[in-house]
């Protein structure tokens, strides 16, 4: 059979992700088996995969297949968000650039139609990627948060909590996102520092109706626009600056507004000028203070960040337009006494981006404090396992003991509808539907035949996905059903550490009041993906690839290799191409090591058909000591998994097939030029690669399967082949391999820094108390060195190059002329190193504090290292005084 230079992934990717579909690898049903489930982060309908959801779905994928090929029944469920907030913006957006539509002369059923016209557009988009990625999830179980079980489940729930007094309708101080005209809960505020101004005013005091020029108090503000909003202005009761203004009343700028002065001791007498603007309407803490002295609320702004009518001035002008314009005229008039620059923390909605408003608003509610409870528990008790629970264990406490009620409800049309029914006086019931509604209502008010009106919100986004992993099962829609009382608790959820409360906080909640148990075991925290220069990723940027882009430049299997190579558990990761690149390579070299075993297995087959040759010695030793890294690997693998440290267990698979497999055994069992392989070593190749390829094969599903059903004729698929229980290593075999690596990389080293070319013939000498432990490594050492005599405890002669390796000398005689300076220097060169170390280690061992409080085991392999240390030391001191 003929193969490609190099490995081309396209054709290989298309074929087996659908033999694996037709096979149905990826379907679950509950059986016997012990489940192993995820539930899919659900992406927002409203575009493409980014290099975060890459990573993260990179990261289930592996935790999956590993499970499958573990005797796990795994399940994977996809899924997508309807993203109430982001969707809208898009859906409005497109149909006034694209159809010439305004939402406002849509009715909301119009609206509706072409909201679900781009979730099946884009969530196929998404589901695509997922699938071009290898994800093998179980596309039979596909979820949407709005799907019509789904839908009914949220109001399901909703009217429960609200018939428990959890959820409640009231007016409070909320953030408002103005581009998107609706309510967002405090989460969805992002805080930034920016550069600002503070503005200096002029309020005129009033002295029995008229005011004087030159009686007056200077105000500071961060926001004139909301000047005309003010409704007093407040100074500490013990400043004695402003006590000759008690009971009286200053003038508000512009608009010529008399005001109260109050005094509270809420006012810092030391900060700015010591005395406030009160805007109720604009400020939380002012709000709260107005409400201590029965202050009118006026909101000086629309909806969309306009000034409103009751401004009195720049109606509709654009708040941000407006505040220059009110700059402008406050100095004009001389009201304006100074402008300070001053850094200050804006709150920007975390999905338009634009600054947020505090707005006064009869919004929904969730009280939070009862549902928080138990969910801390569950992870302060250890129930939950936080990966890495370091870095996040503390936020995570730190945010449920400091919760705050939920804001649910949007202004929007694209969501779940709230199940809140209103009579013309504005009188409400909730239920699940409108003629339970009017039941309860007729049953409550004494009435029958009335007229009721469903409440226009709906529900944020995040109120329908903190049901994911008992919905997606639907056990609120059908308790009790096989599916929620087998895949629930899933196993674990991988997500990013940015949505720690306002999804992995909440789903507990949810999990605690409605499953009465935990919705998941483990919780690993990927990083954030930023560039090689540390920003975030992201469009405005530019700086963000196209997950298709690369996967068809790089091929998938290159795209999760590059990306978790670089994931650190919990910590942001620097993307760069490049390590897409070494994935590449790592295609490349499994490919060619496939192609040199089918070279060889040709081979193997002429040798049968009537060749004679004896093969080369030495591979006893190269099979046991493979065998034998391949179980320490496997171990190790194993605890690198079980603590979610997948870059590292992807690290120690890579270095075992580059080098240990690739460039150390596979070079040591290979036979002599012109003659074929044995038989039995062929066949334990091909069996350690298969081994290789099965620990591979999670990280790197596609060329992994391929190469497996290359190397012979398969009655199986990798995808589902199950790994063998792990054994123990022989140590001491370990050992002695890493003398043969040890030796023939010194000697190979010392001949190259002395002009000795690596095919010349040399003679071997080595100085060795050990001599026994030769004797199954020594074939394996003049092949691999060149040698054509090995001599244990002999002299040499002069004419020698010497290298030391452990505590042994290994003399290299050559018929090249050899310069001792170049031996001297480097011998010195180690010498002045080993010294520094040996200092080193005797300094830890001195202290008393490192060895009372170290672990018995570290100590000692201190004591090893110091003992080595000087071993060495002495050898080499001999060594150059020889010389």
């Amino acid at each position: 059979m003929e193969f490609s230079k190099n490995y081309i992934p396209g054709s290989v990717e298309e074929k087996w992700y659908k033999h694996w579909m037709a096979q149905k690898y990826f379907k679950s049903e509950p059986d016997e088996r012990l489940p192993f489930t995820i539930v899919i982060p659900p992406p927002n309908v409203t575009g493409v995969l980014h290099m975060g959801h890459t990573l993260n779905e990179t990261v289930q994928d592996i935790l999956i297949r590993k499970a499958r090929m573990s005797g796990f029944n795994a399940c994977w469920v996809p899924g997508s968000d309807h993203a109430s907030i982001a969707t809208e913006a898009k859906v409005v957006d497109m149909l006034k650039r694209e159809k010439g539509i305004d939402k406002n002369n849509l009715s909301r059923e119009e609206f509706l139609k072409y909201a679900f016209e781009w979730k099946e557009k884009y969530g196929n988009i998404i589901y695509n990627q997922i699938e071009r990625l290898g994800c093998s999830v179980d596309w039979d179980r596909v979820s949407f948060t709005m799907d019509d079980h789904y839908y009914k489940a949220v109001i399901k729930v909703f009217v429960d909590l609200y018939k428990k007094g959890l959820i409640y309708r009231g007016a409070r101080m909320i953030n408002w996102d103005p581009a998107a005209k609706t309510a967002l809960s405090d989460e969805e505020v992002e805080y930034k520092d920016v550069t600002g101004n503070l503005y200096y005013v002029k309020y005129k005091i009033a002295e029995n109706g008229q005011t004087a020029a030159d009686n007056f108090i200077v105000i500071a503000t961060q926001r004139p626009e909301t000047i005309m909003g003010d409704v007093a202005v407040c100074a500490n009761p013990n400043d004695e600056r402003y006590q000759n203004l008690k009971g009286k009343n200053v003038i508000v700028p512009l608009i010529n507004k008399e005001v109260p002065v109050i005094f509270d001791d809420y006012v810092d007498k030391d900060f700015g000028t010591g005395i406030l603007k009160i805007t109720p309407a604009h400020d939380i803490n002012d709000f709260n203070i107005g409400l201590k002295y029965n202050l009118p609320v006026i909101d000086t702004l629309n909806e969309d960040g306009t000034l409103s009518e009751a401004a009195q001035i720049f109606i509709g002008e654009d708040r941000f337009a407006a505040r220059k314009k009110i700059v402008e005229e406050l100095r004009e008039k001389g009201l304006l006494v100074k402008e300070e620059e001053y850094t200050t923390r804006l709150g920007y909605s975390q999905r338009t981006n634009v600054v947020a408003e505090p707005k006064i608003s009869t919004q929904w509610f969730v009280k939070m404090k009862d549902l928080a409870a138990p969910a801390l528990e569950e992870v302060a008790s250890g129930k939950i396992q936080i990966y890495p629970n370091e870095k996040f264990n503390a936020t995570y406490k730190y945010w449920l003991e400091n919760v705050k009620d939920w804001c649910i409800s949007r202004q929007l049309w694209w969501g779940q509808q709230i199940p809140a029914w209103y009579d013309e006086e504005g009188r409400f019931v909730v239920a699940e539907n409108e003629n339970e509604a009017k039941e309860i209502y007729n049953k409550q008010y004494s009435t029958t035949d009335v007229q009721l009106r469903r409440d226009e919100d709906v529900l944020d986004t995040w109120f329908s996905s903190w049901l994911w992993p008992i919905e997606v099962f639907q056990g609120i829609t059908e308790p009790d059903n096989k599916d929620i009382n087998y895949y629930y608790p899933t196993s674990v959820l991988v997500t990013g550490q940015d949505i720690i409360f306002f999804w992995v906080a909440r789903m507990i909640m949810a999990g605690m009041e409605y499953m009465q148990e935990k919705p998941f075991s483990d919780v690993y925290f990927t990083g954030m993906v930023r560039d090689k220069m540390g920003r975030k990723m992201s469009k405005s940027l530019g700086n963000s690839p196209d997950l298709l882009t690369l996967i068809h430049e790089y091929g998938a299997d290159a795209v999760r290799f590059g990306i978790m190579i670089s994931a650190p558990a919990g910590n942001d990761l620097l993307f760069d191409e490049s390590s897409l690149e070494q994935g590449k390579f790592f295609n490349n070299k499994l490919w060619n090591a496939m192609k040199l075993l089918k070279m060889w297995e040709e081979g193997k087959k002429q040798k049968e058909e009537g060749t004679t040759d004896e093969t080369e010695g030495g591979e006893t030793f190269a099979i046991n000591w493979f065998e034998n890294r391949l179980n320490e690997v496997r171990n190790e693998v194993e605890i690198l998994m079980s603590q979610f440290r997948l870059s590292e267990a992807l690290k120690t698979i890579y270095s075992l097939i580059w080098d240990d497999f690739c460039s150390w055994f596979l070079e040591w069992i290979k036979p002599k030029f012109g003659t074929a392989i044995d038989q039995k070593v062929y066949d334990k190749a091909v069996s350690f690669f298969d081994h290789l390829l099965q620990m591979l094969h999670p990280f790197m599903p596609f060329i992994t399967e391929e190469i497996y059903h290359l190397l012979k004729q398969r009655n199986d698929d990798l995808m589902v082949k199950q790994f063998a229980p792990v054994q123990e290593a022989d140590v001491e075999i370990l050992k002695l391999g890493d003398k043969l690596k040890n030796i023939i990389t010194a000697v190979r080293d010392s001949k190259n820094k002395n002009n000795v070319k690596p095919k010349e013939k040399v003679s071997l000498f080595i100085e060795t108390n050990e001599m026994d432990s030769y004797h199954s490594i020594k074939q394996i050492l003049v092949k691999q060195t060149n040698a054509d005599h090995l001599f244990f405890n002999e002299t040499p002669g002069s004419t020698s190059i010497m290298t030391v390796v452990g505590n042994e000398k290994v003399y290299i005689k050559s018929d090249t002329a050899i310069d001792t300076s170049v031996q001297k220097e480097k011998l010195a060169k180690d010498l002045k190193y080993l010294k520094g170390f040996l200092i080193a280690v005797e300094k830890k061992l001195g202290n008393d504090k490192f060895v009372h409080n170290a672990k018995p085991e570290v100590i000692e392999l201190e004591r090893k290292k110091k003992q080595d240390a000087e071993t060495k030391i002495k050898v080499i001191e001999q060594t150059l005084a020889d010389l």
